[in-house]
Protein backbone atom coordinates (compact mmCIF):
# COMPACT_ATOMS: atom_id res chain seq x y z
CA UNK A 1 0.00 0.00 0.00
CA UNK A 2 1.56 3.29 -1.04
CA UNK A 3 1.83 5.77 2.08
CA UNK A 4 -1.09 8.27 2.49
CA UNK A 5 1.89 11.18 2.11
CA UNK A 6 5.72 11.87 1.73
CA UNK A 7 8.34 13.93 3.62
CA UNK A 8 12.22 13.81 4.31
CA UNK A 9 11.18 11.47 7.42
CA UNK A 10 9.20 9.09 5.42
CA UNK A 11 11.79 8.76 2.55
CA UNK A 12 13.83 6.79 5.00
CA UNK A 13 11.17 4.71 6.70
CA UNK A 14 12.54 2.06 4.19
CA UNK A 15 16.18 2.14 5.53
CA UNK A 16 14.49 1.81 8.87
CA UNK A 17 12.49 -1.20 8.37
CA UNK A 18 15.55 -2.86 6.70
CA UNK A 19 17.51 -2.59 9.85
CA UNK A 20 14.63 -4.55 11.78
CA UNK A 21 16.11 -7.79 13.56
CA UNK A 22 14.89 -11.15 12.70
CA UNK A 23 12.48 -12.49 14.71
CA UNK A 24 11.96 -8.99 16.71
CA UNK A 25 9.76 -9.45 19.02
CA UNK A 26 9.31 -6.21 20.36
CA UNK A 27 9.66 -2.55 18.78
CA UNK A 28 9.44 1.15 19.95
CA UNK A 29 8.81 3.81 17.59
CA UNK A 30 9.76 7.28 19.58
CA UNK A 31 8.07 10.28 18.75
CA UNK A 32 5.85 8.23 16.32
CA UNK A 33 3.44 10.90 15.33
CA UNK A 34 0.66 9.49 13.23
CA UNK A 35 1.40 6.02 13.73
CA UNK A 36 2.63 5.42 9.83
CA UNK A 37 6.17 4.29 10.39
CA UNK A 38 4.50 1.86 13.49
CA UNK A 39 2.06 0.05 11.43
CA UNK A 40 5.01 -0.43 9.19
CA UNK A 41 7.18 -2.04 11.77
CA UNK A 42 3.72 -4.28 12.80
CA UNK A 43 4.58 -6.17 9.75
CA UNK A 44 8.28 -6.65 10.75
CA UNK A 45 7.80 -7.21 14.64
CA UNK A 46 5.83 -9.57 16.96
CA UNK A 47 4.51 -6.69 19.04
CA UNK A 48 4.72 -2.80 18.46
CA UNK A 49 4.57 0.46 20.49
CA UNK A 50 4.52 3.75 19.25
CA UNK A 51 5.07 6.81 22.07
CA UNK A 52 4.94 10.47 21.19
CA UNK A 53 4.05 13.48 23.86
CA UNK A 54 1.63 15.31 21.46
CA UNK A 55 -1.78 14.09 22.67
CA UNK A 56 -2.83 15.26 18.96
CA UNK A 57 -0.52 13.19 17.56
CA UNK A 58 -1.73 10.04 19.10
CA UNK A 59 -4.95 10.73 18.42
CA UNK A 60 -4.15 10.11 14.66
CA UNK A 61 -2.16 7.18 15.67
CA UNK A 62 -4.95 5.09 17.55
CA UNK A 63 -7.54 6.13 15.08
CA UNK A 64 -5.77 3.53 12.67
CA UNK A 65 -3.84 0.90 14.42
CA UNK A 66 -3.57 -3.11 13.73
CA UNK A 67 -4.42 -5.43 16.59
CA UNK A 68 -0.11 -5.74 17.36
CA UNK A 69 0.08 -2.18 18.22
CA UNK A 70 -0.55 -0.17 21.22
CA UNK A 71 0.30 3.94 20.83
CA UNK A 72 1.26 5.50 24.69
CA UNK A 73 0.59 9.47 25.40
CA UNK A 74 4.16 9.74 27.54
CA UNK A 75 7.89 11.41 27.11
CA UNK A 76 10.33 8.52 26.52
CA UNK A 77 12.59 10.26 28.38
CA UNK A 78 10.19 9.38 31.76
CA UNK A 79 11.87 6.72 33.61
CA UNK A 80 8.67 5.80 34.43
CA UNK A 81 6.57 5.50 31.03
CA UNK A 82 7.95 2.96 29.58
CA UNK A 83 10.05 -0.49 30.67
CA UNK A 84 14.05 -0.46 30.77
CA UNK A 85 15.34 -2.85 28.51
CA UNK A 86 12.47 -4.39 27.23
CA UNK A 87 12.40 -3.25 23.02
CA UNK A 88 14.79 -5.86 20.17
CA UNK A 89 14.44 -2.35 18.13
CA UNK A 90 13.77 0.94 18.85
CA UNK A 91 13.32 3.90 16.24
CA UNK A 92 13.66 7.37 16.20
CA UNK A 93 12.97 9.58 13.01
CA UNK A 94 13.26 13.39 13.44
CA UNK A 95 13.35 13.15 17.45
CA UNK A 96 16.46 13.43 19.49
CA UNK A 97 16.97 16.72 18.13
CA UNK A 98 13.70 17.95 20.50
CA UNK A 99 15.80 17.62 23.67
CA UNK A 100 19.28 18.04 24.14
CA UNK A 101 21.16 15.05 22.53
CA UNK A 102 23.16 13.40 25.48
CA UNK A 103 19.81 13.00 27.00
CA UNK A 104 17.66 11.73 24.38
CA UNK A 105 20.43 9.19 23.14
CA UNK A 106 20.57 8.04 27.23
CA UNK A 107 16.75 7.70 27.00
CA UNK A 108 16.52 5.79 23.74
CA UNK A 109 19.77 3.53 24.82
CA UNK A 110 17.46 2.43 28.20
CA UNK A 111 15.05 1.23 26.47
CA UNK A 112 16.73 -1.12 24.14
CA UNK A 113 17.04 -4.79 25.27
CA UNK A 114 20.78 -5.87 25.69
CA UNK A 115 21.84 -7.05 21.80
CA UNK A 116 18.80 -4.96 20.80
CA UNK A 117 19.27 -1.97 17.82
CA UNK A 118 18.17 1.14 17.91
CA UNK A 119 17.96 3.19 14.74
CA UNK A 120 18.43 7.40 15.20
CA UNK A 121 17.40 9.32 11.63
CA UNK A 122 18.36 12.65 13.28
CA UNK A 123 18.68 16.35 11.47
CA UNK A 124 21.47 19.11 11.56
CA UNK A 125 22.08 22.58 10.42
CA UNK A 126 24.32 23.64 7.86
CA UNK A 127 28.02 25.60 9.17
CA UNK A 128 30.42 24.83 6.71
CA UNK A 129 30.69 25.95 3.18
CA UNK A 130 30.71 22.09 2.60
CA UNK A 131 28.13 21.49 4.49
CA UNK A 132 25.72 23.61 2.10
CA UNK A 133 26.84 22.55 -0.79
CA UNK A 134 26.22 18.51 0.37
CA UNK A 135 22.13 20.09 0.92
CA UNK A 136 21.94 22.02 -2.06
CA UNK A 137 22.76 18.61 -3.83
CA UNK A 138 19.09 17.30 -2.08
CA UNK A 139 17.09 20.43 -3.24
CA UNK A 140 16.32 19.09 -6.73
CA UNK A 141 16.26 15.32 -5.48
CA UNK A 142 13.49 16.49 -3.24
CA UNK A 143 12.03 18.33 -5.69
CA UNK A 144 11.54 15.46 -7.83
CA UNK A 145 10.41 13.00 -5.26
CA UNK A 146 7.51 15.33 -3.71
CA UNK A 147 6.24 16.02 -7.51
CA UNK A 148 6.94 11.72 -7.85
CA UNK A 149 4.62 11.25 -4.70
CA UNK A 150 1.95 13.48 -5.70
CA UNK A 151 2.80 16.56 -3.07
CA UNK A 152 1.22 15.71 -0.22
CA UNK A 153 2.82 15.94 3.15
CA UNK A 154 1.88 15.44 6.45
CA UNK A 155 1.07 14.48 8.80
CA UNK A 156 -1.22 17.82 9.79
CA UNK A 157 -0.16 18.95 13.48
CA UNK A 158 3.34 17.36 13.64
CA UNK A 159 5.70 19.49 16.35
CA UNK A 160 8.45 20.74 14.58
CA UNK A 161 11.98 22.19 16.32
CA UNK A 162 15.16 23.00 14.48
CA UNK A 163 18.27 21.07 15.54
CA UNK A 164 20.68 22.72 17.36
CA UNK A 165 23.59 20.55 16.04
CA UNK A 166 25.37 21.02 13.27
CA UNK A 167 26.36 17.77 10.85
CA UNK A 168 30.18 17.67 12.31
CA UNK A 169 28.53 17.82 15.93
CA UNK A 170 25.98 15.23 15.74
CA UNK A 171 28.70 12.82 14.08
CA UNK A 172 31.09 13.34 16.85
CA UNK A 173 28.65 13.03 19.36
CA UNK A 174 27.10 10.10 17.95
CA UNK A 175 30.26 8.47 18.33
CA UNK A 176 31.33 8.87 21.54
CA UNK A 177 27.83 8.17 22.86
CA UNK A 178 27.43 4.43 20.62
CA UNK A 179 30.71 3.49 20.64
CA UNK A 180 31.14 1.28 17.13
CA UNK A 181 27.57 3.08 15.46
CA UNK A 182 27.28 3.26 11.87
CA UNK A 183 26.67 6.73 10.75
CA UNK A 184 26.16 8.36 7.72
CA UNK A 185 24.89 11.65 6.27
CA UNK A 186 22.11 11.45 4.17
CA UNK A 187 21.41 13.67 0.90
CA UNK A 188 17.73 15.04 1.98
CA UNK A 189 19.20 16.89 5.06
CA UNK A 190 19.07 13.61 7.41
CA UNK A 191 21.99 11.64 9.26
CA UNK A 192 21.25 7.98 10.24
CA UNK A 193 23.23 6.19 13.20
CA UNK A 194 22.64 2.40 13.74
CA UNK A 195 24.06 0.84 16.99
CA UNK A 196 24.01 -2.29 18.24
CA UNK A 197 23.81 -2.52 21.91
CA UNK A 198 26.10 -5.29 23.74
CA UNK A 199 24.99 -8.48 25.38
CA UNK A 200 24.57 -8.91 29.20
CA UNK A 201 28.47 -9.54 29.70
CA UNK A 202 29.67 -8.71 26.47
CA UNK A 203 32.95 -6.24 25.44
Amino acid sequence: MPDPYWNHNVHYHRLVLDAVPEDCREALDVGCGDGLLARKLAQKAASVTGVDRSPEMIGQARAAAPGNIRFLEADYLDAKALPEGKYDFVSAVAVVHHARFEDAVAGLVRLLAPGGRLVIVGMAYNKTAVDWVISGCGLPVSLLLRWLRGGKRGPAGMPVKDSAMHWAQARSSSRGLLPGRRYRRRLLWRYTAIWDKPQEGGP
